[in-house]
């Protein structure tokens, strides 16, 4: 069941044409994705994690003002292969936002020596992720946890409604740095949505095809056999039919399915 308003889509688009303004580096952009996916559904403490598959330790970037200690984090590998998200999405291959209550029974979660350990241990109770590259070694996901309730059906829709869009940003940022500094890795075989929406031309759909696959106008221009200037123009044209401003906007109106009405 759909449960996404139209306030939800006007919210998620101005969400991520912040994340894309903020997103200088792939630093940039795991700092403004959590600031901003924490602002977008509640959470005690939202950070971008990076598992390492093949040793079992992960990196995280936190909420600003929220830090893990080194004691938790050591907490967190210890027990890192018995994670229910982990699993999921690292080692089963799973794509979509899911929380910890979709993969694991209260009574086993509360069982679970991982719970025991690491979660009460913290002061936290519920985990959503938000995955946005896996591979046979890496996944990078956004992950929210709360105290109290648990997030809700709709809480999983509004992320899963950002999802693809926040791994295009994250692609993106990836590709424009050369090393990144906080051994966030660059995707191998980054998303790579095709956006088709009616009432624009074949030139037009082929632009924002390939600008959603993150090319720059002159990539375009050389993929296509124009000039930049026509990309542009073609861009100006998808931005008034699609009714947006930005690149990252177009992308999105691209993909998404109408908002009901």
């Amino acid at each position: 069941m759909n449960h996404l308003t139209r306030n939800d889509y006007a919210t998620a688009l101005q969400l991520l044409a912040r994340i894309e303004a903020q997103s200088a580096g792939v630093d940039g952009f795991a700092l403004a994705a959590v600031t901003a996916l924490n602002d977008f559904v509640a959470s005690e403490l939202t950070t971008l994690s990076v598992c390492d598959l093949r040793s079992g330790h992960r990196q995280v970037v936190s909420t600003p003002g929220v830090r893990l200690g080194a004691d938790a984090l050591e907490c967190f590998d210890r027990h890192f292969f018995d994670h229910p998200l982990v699993r999921y999405h690292g080692l089963r291959g799973g794509r979509y936002t899911q929380r910890i209550s979709d993969l694991q029974s209260a009574r086993e979660y509360h069982q679970s020596a991982l719970y025991g350990d690491y979660y009460r241990r913290i002061g936290l109770e519920h985990a959503i992720a938000v995955p946005l590259f896996q591979d046979d070694r890496t996944l990078v996901s956004i992950v929210l946890n709360r105290r109290g309730l648990d997030f809700g059906e709709r809480d999983r829709e509004r992320l899963e409604l950002l999802r693809p869009h926040l791994a295009f940003l994250y692609a993106h940022a990836c590709r424009s740095a050369n090393a990144p500094s906080d051994g966030v890795p660059v995707p191998l075989a980054p998303v790579r949505p095709d956006p088709a929406p009616a009432g624009l031309t074949a030139r037009e759909r082929e632009v924002l095809r390939w600008l959603a696959c993150g090319k720059t106008d002159a990539d375009i221009a050389a993929l296509l056999s124009i000039s930049p200037r026509t990309v542009h123009k073609h861009l100006e044209h998808i931005y008034v039919k699609l009714g947006v401003e930005t690149r990252t906007a177009a992308v999105m109106r691209g993909m998404a399915a109408p908002p009901p009405v």
